[in-house]
């Protein structure tokens, strides 16, 4: 049996999110297996690194499927790309050993999340950005960022119900840079919770416009409360950017 792992990236607009559901055929899980399983005439099932929401998008989604088809990786990069729709591609394909797994050996992942942070509005990345009118203090967000950054329990940042899993993370980095009217935040982490970085970028939000206090970000960690935090941003703003193994 071969193992074969893929680097995807799509446009998660349209689709209802990365995993698979039965009352959906819009999803980017679903409609890799489809193709797959045409392409060796028996059903696949693909393991992703993790899951992403409906409307977020992926530059470096890893996940691996089991085969025994004799097809070359290249035939096989080729059909798949040939076949899935124009808004999913896979950028690489390669065989690997039989133990690789995407979601169990994941070491950490990086997000991005973009905002266009002016009055004018832009036509090319209202699909890929969250806008913002009112202007934001990148100084103070800078700040409010580094208390997130370390190994916490991020219960209060995350859309987790009652859960006997461990809800603590560790956040390697976190940075915000500017890039004309676009801020660019990007966050490094072993794990993220459901909904965590969204929930994190809407605290970051409300701080850097001066509607919460820094020292908000203790108090959430104290609390475990989901609702000292601030909204959930819209999904077109994040980017799952690259998995690490």
């Amino acid at each position: 049996m071969r193992n074969i792992r893929l680097i995807i990236e799509y446009d998660g607009s349209r689709y209802s999110g990365w995993q698979r559901l039965k009352n959906s055929s819009e999803t980017i899980q679903g409609k890799l297996e489809n193709v797959l399983s045409e392409m060796v005439a028996t059903p696949i099932e693909i393991i992703g690194s993790g899951r992403t929401d409906a409307g977020v998008h992926a530059r470096g989604q890893v996940a691996n499927f089991h085969t025994k088809s004799p097809m070359s990786i290249r035939e096989i990069h080729k059909y798949m790309n040939h076949y899935l729709p124009q808004d999913i591609v896979v950028k690489e394909v390669k065989e690997v050993s039989e133990r690789f797994h995407s979601r169990y050996n994941v070491k950490s992942k990086r997000y991005v999340y973009y905002i266009w942070n002016h009055w004018i509005p832009s036509a090319f990345q209202r699909k890929y950005s969250y806008h913002l009118v009112e202007k934001l203090d990148i100084g103070i967000m800078k700040e409010a960022a580094a208390k997130l950054v370390g190994t916490h329990d991020f219960i209060g940042f995350s859309s987790v119900k009652k859960t006997n899993k461990s809800t603590t993370r560790h956040i390697e980095e976190i940075t915000i840079n500017k890039e004309g009217n676009m801020l660019v935040f990007t966050f490094t982490g072993d794990g993220f919770l459901y909904n965590m970085v969204r929930i994190m970028m809407g605290t970051l939000v409300k701080i850097g416009l001066k509607q919460m206090d820094v020292s908000y970000i203790d108090e959430i960690f104290e609390s475990k409360t989901r609702a000292n935090a601030g909204e959930t941003l819209p999904p077109q703003g994040l980017f799952l950017e690259e998995v690490y193994y």
